[in-house]
């Protein structure tokens, strides 16, 4: 299922968006993570950093075929290895990892979609207990150059009240600022549910 209002403008225009090294600094990705998987490839504006830090693989899953093949693309012209690009409809599917399988999930910019604690659960369920489910998303508060309508957009203590509802989420540390138009949630999964 696509989610809604989550179309990419150009890949040059959208990359000029996004303080891309601050934004993971803040989070935490770093090496002290292995296995990582990420919803929503794009032209790999994450993933490749991410890769490049991370000490295992990092699995990234798109139901758009161009935006794999994208990020497939570039990767392989940077000699990037450790990087599994997927084309997968994670809310039909799951991420196709095995329960308690990975060091962190990264949603960026995704959870305007529709059934927000079903994919939060989902990235509970591959993310081994102590590990994180990192988020970012545009800022609710004023209107930015891209992202979802701003009624649409959630906000902060709402992705800490659908963490909660998955009964194995709570939220690690206050709000992350990410300016110039995103905001950062770091959740972990706990160690056994609720």
């Amino acid at each position: 299922m696509k989610m809604r209002d989550s179309g990419m403008p150009e890949e040059d225009y959208w990359e000029t968006l996004l303080d891309v090294p601050l934004i993971l600094d803040q989070l935490g990705v770093d090496d002290t993570l292995s296995d990582v998987v990420e919803l929503g490839c794009g032209y790999g504006t994450f993933s490749l950093p991410v890769a490049r830090r991370i000490t295992g693989t990092l699995t990234t899953v798109d139901i758009e075929p161009e935006m794999v093949r994208r990020t497939a693309e570039r990767a392989a012209k940077e000699g990037i290895q450790n990087l599994q690009c997927e084309l997968r409809d994670v809310m039909k599917e799951g991420f196709g990892l095995p329960d308690a399988s990975q060091d962190a999930a990264l949603l960026f910019n995704i959870l305007h979609c529709e059934q927000p604690v079903a994919l939060l659960s989902e990235a509970a369920r591959v993310v081994r207990p102590g590990g994180s489910v990192l988020i970012i998303h545009w800022r609710h508060d004023l209107v930015t150059p891209r992202g979802p309508s701003l009624d649409i957009r959630p906000r902060p203590e709402q992705i800490i009240g659908w963490a909660g509802q998955t009964g194995r989420l709570v939220c690690e540390s206050k709000v992350i600022d990410l300016p110039p138009w995103h905001y950062g949630v770091r959740l972990v999964r706990q160690l056994s549910a609720c």
